[in-house]
């Protein structure tokens, strides 16, 4: 006969790993939601956080920035039916800029493994985000092809600063053993929708969707 299985320590598990994709959701559509599950495959990821942002610092001005409550909503909906978990977790910490946030999530979460989401758009302007290195020092960075930002992201100052810490995509799943700085480029289909498409073609989205 052979040796007895060893049973398993129910007291023993595995951090959970979440990425976390901030942004304004002004709407939230379907690229969000595709990019997420995509994420979630090629990571090994079990949820995906979408933090819908109470006011982007870089976006300060914009005039065409719908309520907080609409666009927590609109993420809400979008993120029916799928390990994704939307909120306005930023409001309940007190942060307003990223490097803040992700500072207090560490701390408040330290049996969860967290890894930044974000499109190439915001790889091309990493650069203007308050203490942008800090960041990369903080946690593991996934950025996700978008059409038309190839050549603004891989230009982009941050990016000349990232090169040297750059992981391979068939590398990601690895992405929790990762000395930081760390940061991955992903390319899944693209999907041409974005937000300022969306509020072209239909203004007052967040008035008959309240």
């Amino acid at each position: 006969m052979g040796r007895p299985r060893e049973r398993a320590d129910p007291r023993v598990s595995r951090p959970r790993y979440v990425g976390l994709l901030g942004g304004s959701f002004n709407p939230a559509h379907k690229g969000h939601r595709g990019i997420s599950l995509n994420a979630i495959r090629a990571l090994k990821l079990d949820e995906v956080w979408w933090m819908v942002s109470p006011g982007n610092p870089l976006k300060e001005g914009a005039t065409d920035m719908a309520p907080l409550a609409a666009r927590l909503a609109s993420a809400r909906r979008m993120a029916r039916r799928a390990p994704i978990r939307a909120s306005a977790i930023e409001t309940r910490l007190g942060t307003r800029y990223t490097v803040d946030t992700i500072r207090k999530l560490i701390r408040r979460y330290p049996d969860i493994r967290f890894i930044w989401l974000m499109g190439s758009d915001n790889l091309a302007q990493f650069h203007r985000w308050r203490d942008w290195r800090t960041i990369a020092r903080a946690i593991p960075i996934a950025v996700v092809a978008r059409p038309g930002y190839t050549t603004s992201a891989q230009s982009a100052p941050a990016m000349g600063w990232f090169r040297r810490f750059e992981r391979r995509p068939d590398q990601a799943t690895n992405w929790m053993t990762w000395r930081r700085p760390a940061l991955v480029l992903l390319r899944f289909r693209p999907d041409p929708i974005s937000a300022t498409g969306v509020r072209a073609r239909d203004p007052d989205w967040h008035v008959r969707k309240m």
